[in-house]
């Protein structure tokens, strides 16, 4: 084989692997929360800390959501049957709370641990 062609083999291959690698190390952890009679199933969440993190909320209900965290800024609607998908982080240790905005009783807890 020609010295180029075996050059950019090599390269793509390194290539290649430098992409699954980083893949491997830079997923998130994934937190899935549903929301049922208008409350958050769980309502309290675990994570580790210094990591960022993928929040997968599903409103299983035949109303309107939204999923908010004034503790780490962030707001987004979940329509009735739909899931939304929330990153947050890396938060430090401790507990931040979260809310439907559209019916404040509907309230949980992530803590970072």
């Amino acid at each position: 084989m020609q010295d180029w062609r075996k050059q950019t083999m090599l390269a793509a291959c390194a290539a290649a692997f430098s992409f699954m690698a980083a893949s491997a190390f830079s997923a998130e952890p994934e937190i899935a929360i549903s929301i049922k009679d208008r409350h958050f199933v769980p309502d309290l969440v675990t994570a580790p800390a210094g990591q960022k993190l993928k929040i997968v909320v599903k409103n299983e209900d035949s109303t309107t959501s939204e999923f908010e965290s004034i503790d780490f800024h962030r707001e987004k609607v979940v329509q009735p049957g739909h899931e939304i998908t929330v990153y947050v982080g890396p938060l430090e240790a401790g507990s931040y709370e979260f809310f439907d905005d559209f019916h404040p009783q509907s309230r949980g807890r992530l803590v970072v641990k």
